[in-house]
C-alpha cells in the first residue's frame, strides 16, 4: 500500500508541476501580448505626437502668413526709375510684428508688453485676438522701426515674433506721386504705375534678395526727374503766388508721346500717404475732366481750316453777340468789328469761333473731335483715367457746337487734350501718350497713319500759336532764345448749375520750338486770384501764360533744346513751315 501510495503521490506531483508550468506559459504569453499592445499604443501616441510636432513646425509664422487674409509673403517689386536711371521707387527691408495666440501663456503680460511699445493700438481688440486660442496667427503691427522691433524682442514673450518684409520707398517723396502711385501694406500696387506693374505681371511673390539673379529688372519710365521737379516747383510757386486751390501741368513729347513730366497739386507723399484719399488729391491730369476754355479754340480753328470751308484769310462778323434759345454768346474783350481768322484766335473771340464751327456744321464738328481722340477715353499705363463728358448725338445741337467751339460743354482730361493738341503741331498725326520710356527702335516705328489734320493745317496752327504768343493773350509766355507758341484759356467754373465768373480755371497750351515743335507744355491753375501787379485781373494771360514760360525756361536746356537768338519773331507760314 505504501509503495502504491508513494507511486501515486509522485505521479500526482509531476502532473501538478506540469499544470503549473503550463499556466506560467499562458500567463507569459498574455503578458507579452499586453506588453506588445502597450508598446503599440505608446508607439501610436508617439507617432501622433511626432505628426503634431511636424504640423506645428510646418505651421510656422511664414506658413501662417501665407494662409492669412492679410497676405503672407510681401510682394517683391521691380524698381521704378526715370528715363536716366534715377531711382523713383525701390524695395527696402522692414519688419512686422505678429502673434500666435495659441502659444501665448499669459495674455495680460503679452498685452502689456505690446501696448508698452505700441501705445496707439486698440487694447480691447488686441486682448480679444490674443485670447482666442483657436487663432494661430494675427498681425500686431506692420512695418515697424528697428527700435520697436528690438523692444518687442527684448520682452521675450512666447508667441510674439517678427517677420522681415519688403516695403516700398520713394526717394523723391511727393515729386512724382501721381505718376508712381502707391502700394498697400502687403506691397501690392493700388494706384499709378505701381498698379500697372502688378497688372502687367512684373511684380513677383518672392524675388529673392536684392541684387540677386531673381531680382526683377527695373521699369524705366518716360519721365525725366529733373523736368518733373522743375514743373512741380514752378506750378507750386504760381499756385502760392496766385492763391490757387490747385494746379496741374504736363510736358509731352509731340513726336512719340512720351510724358517727360506730369504734376497735379496738391499731391501727397507716397512714403506716408495719409492724405491720398482727400478729394483735392485727385490726379487732375488724368482722373479729372474739365471744360478747357479758350485753349480749345486751337481745336476749333484747326478743324475749320482742315475742313476746307474756312481759310486763313477769311473773316467773320464779331460785331454783335449771338443769341440762341435764350443763351447769349459774347466776347470778353469784344472788338465789335469783323475779325480775320488770325484775329479771332489772338483776340480769343467766342463769337468768331462759334461762327467758324457752325460753318463746318455739328456733324462735321463731332466727327473731327472723335478723330482727334477727344470723345473717347484715352488709355495709358496709368489706371486712373476718366472718360470725356459731352452731349449725346440726339442732344448735340447747333448751340452745343457753338459752346464747345470755345471750350464749354465738353469735358476732357488735360492729358487727353495735350495729346490731341500735339497732333496739331507735329505735322498732323496722333500719338498715344505713354509713361514708359521708348527704345530707339520703338520710336522709329511710331505710327504716323492716325492723321488728325494735314501738314498744311498743322503749319497754319503753329503760325497762329506763335502769333498769339507775340501779339495776343500769350505774350507773357515769352522766353528769350526759344520760339514759344501758345493759347490761353480762361474757363468759368460751374457752381450750383451756373457759370460763376468769379471762379476761374485757367490754362495755357504751349509748344516749343514752334518752328519745329518737339514738346507740348500745358499748365492749369484752379481759381487763381487777381493781384495788384495784374491790376486785379485773374485771367490766364496774367498767370497761366507766365507759368508755362517759366517751365519752358527751366526745362528747355534739360531737354536738349538749344536756345536761338536773333530769330524772326513771327515767321510766315510759307517761309518757316
Amino acid at each position: 500500500m505504501v509503495d502504491t501510495s508513494g507511486e501515486f503521490n509522485i505521479a500526482s506531483t509531476i502532473d501538478h508541476r506540469f499544470d503549473f508550468e503550463g499556466a506560467n506559459k499562458e500567463r507569459s504569453r498574455a503578458t507579452r501580448g499586453r506588453i506588445l499592445m502597450a508598446m503599440g499604443v505608446f508607439g501610436l501616441c508617439f507617432m501622433a505626437m511626432f505628426a503634431r510636432l511636424v504640423m506645428l513646425g510646418l505651421d510656422s509664422p511664414a506658413m501662417a502668413q501665407m494662409g492669412s487674409a492679410q497676405g503672407a509673403i510681401a510682394t517683391f517689386r521691380p524698381d521704378l526709375v526715370d528715363r536716366n536711371g534715377e531711382i523713383l521707387a525701390t524695395d527696402i527691408k522692414t519688419a512686422s510684428i505678429y502673434a500666435e495666440p495659441n502659444r501665448i501663456i499669459d495674455v495680460e503680460e503679452a498685452l502689456d508688453a505690446i501696448t508698452g511699445v505700441f501705445p496707439d493700438l486698440d487694447s480691447q481688440s488686441l486682448r480679444r485676438r490674443l485670447s482666442n486660442k483657436k487663432l494661430g496667427f494675427t498681425w500686431i503691427k506692420r512695418e515697424v522701426t528697428p527700435k520697436q522691433q528690438q523692444a518687442i524682442h527684448e520682452k521675450g514673450i512666447p508667441g510674439l515674433g517678427y517677420k522681415s518684409e519688403n516695403k516700398r520707398f520713394y526717394p523723391a517723396g511727393p515729386t512724382a506721386s501721381h505718376i508712381l502711385g502707391i502700394v498697400n501694406v502687403d506691397n501690392v500696387g493700388i494706384a499709378g504705375m505701381e498698379k500697372y506693374i502688378d497688372a502687367a505681371g512684373l511684380a513677383k511673390a518672392d524675388g529673392g534678395p536684392a541684387g540677386s539673379s531673381m531680382e526683377p529688372d527695373p521699369v524705366k519710365l518716360s519721365i525725366d526727374l529733373r523736368v518733373q521737379h522743375a514743373l512741380r516747383d514752378e506750378l507750386y510757386k504760381s499756385m502760392t503766388k496766385f492763391k490757387s486751390i490747385a494746379a496741374a501741368g504736363i510736358v509731352l513729347d509731340v513726336k512719340d508721346g512720351e510724358v517727360l513730366g506730369m504734376v497735379s497739386l496738391p499731391d501727397f507723399d507716397p512714403n506716408n500717404p495719409v492724405d491720398v484719399n482727400k478729394p483735392d488729391r485727385l490726379n487732375r491730369m488724368t482722373a479729372g475732366v474739365y471744360e478747357m476754355g479758350s485753349v480749345f479754340k486751337t481745336m476749333t480753328v484747326a478743324m475749320a481750316l482742315d475742313s476746307g470751308s474756312v481759310h486763313l484769310n477769311d473773316s467773320f462778323d464779331a460785331r454783335q453777340p449771338i443769341r440762341v434759345r435764350g443763351s447769349t454768346i459774347s466776347d470778353f474783350h469784344a472788338k465789335k468789328r469783323i475779325l480775320s481768322v488770325p484775329e479771332i484766335y489772338i483776340y480769343s473771340s467766342n463769337v468768331g469761333s462759334a461762327k467758324m464751327a457752325l460753318k463746318v456744321g455739328k456733324e462735321g464738328h463731332r466727327d473731327f473731335l472723335r478723330k482727334a481722340h477727344l470723345l473717347d477715353r484715352v488709355r495709358t499705363e496709368l489706371p486712373e483715367t476718366a472718360a470725356p463728358v459731352y452731349p449725346s448725338v440726339k442732344r448735340w445741337t447747333d448751340l452745343s457746337t457753338m459752346t464747345i467751339s470755345f471750350g464749354h460743354g465738353l469735358q476732357v482730361t488735360p492729358l487727353q487734350f495735350a495729346a490731341s493738341a500735339a497732333a496739331l503741331v507735329n505735322g498732323g498725326y496722333y500719338v498715344k501718350p505713354t509713361f514708359l520710356k521708348m527704345s530707339d527702335q520703338e520710336k522709329a516705328g511710331v505710327d504716323h497713319s492716325d492723321r488728325v489734320v494735314s501738314e498744311q493745317t498743322s503749319a497754319e496752327v503753329r503760325y497762329l500759336m506763335r502769333l498769339n504768343a507775340v501779339k495776343g493773350s500769350g505774350k507773357r509766355s515769352r522766353v528769350d532764345g526759344y520760339l514759344v507758341g501758345g493759347k490761353t484759356g480762361t474757363a468759368e467754373k460751374v457752381v450750383d448749375g451756373k457759370y460763376d465768373n468769379h471762379k476761374l480755371r485757367n490754362s495755357f497750351l504751349a509748344a516749343f520750338p514752334i518752328d519745329n515743335p518737339r514738346y507740348i507744355v500745358l499748365v492749369m491753375l484752379d481759381e487763381p486770384k487777381g493781384l495788384k501787379e495784374t491790376y486785379g485781373y485773374a485771367t490766364a494771360g496774367v498767370n497761366a501764360a507766365p507759368t508755362a514760360g517759366a517751365v519752358i525756361r527751366r526745362v528747355g536746356s534739360i531737354l536738349g533744346v538749344k536756345p536761338r537768338f536773333g530769330q524772326k519773331i513771327v515767321p510766315t507760314v510759307e517761309a518757316s513751315f
